[in-house]
């Protein structure tokens, strides 16, 4: 059962929060699914100024569609397409500050106007990507990386 934690308008304080109690919602030996699922839900509750958040599961050459929060999305994704699609062939993250100006982006909802993918490595193989998307420009920063990422390995640790 989630017990509700009081948010702040630190986006620090938010993401160490996030930190300190994403753990106790992902439970080793659970299906990836389940985790990814719990993994939505916290970062859905602890990130402003969101209107996606989920992720996309590597499947042979094609990222399909896992557990999420926001409106309906691509159900699949080819390596080097879109942001996530290119994140994943990178396997680096990709902050992208207005969706308009990257070359090929997927547009899934027509009210994200920023982005931020981050590839999902287990034992040196892409799993999948984190995906978050927002309603205004600039929104992703290096600390978004930065905490994105300690997540991404949270997560990881939990799946592997």
């Amino acid at each position: 059962m989630f017990i509700p934690i009081e948010k702040t308008n630190d986006k620090f304080k938010n993401y160490e929060l996030l930190l300190e109690t994403l753990p106790f919602y992902l439970n080793e030996g659970d299906p990836w699914y389940t985790t990814l699922s719990n993994a939505s839900a916290m970062l859905n509750y602890f990130m402003d100024d969101i209107n996606w958040v989920g992720f996309y599961k590597l499947e042979g050459e094609k990222l399909y569609l896992a557990s999420f929060i926001g409106l309906p999305a691509c159900t699949e994704i080819m390596l080097g397409r879109g942001v996530c699609g290119v994140s994943a062939a990178k396997k680096e993250t990709l902050i992208v500050k207005d969706v308009h100006d990257f070359e090929g982006h997927i547009a899934c909802d027509s009210n994200s106007q920023s982005e931020i993918v981050i590839p999902m490595i287990i034992n040196a193989q892409l799993f999948g990507v984190l995906d978050i998307d927002s309603p205004v420009k600039n929104r992703f920063d290096d600390t978004d990386q930065q905490y994105l990422e300690a997540v991404v390995r949270v997560i990881v640790d939990k799946l592997s």
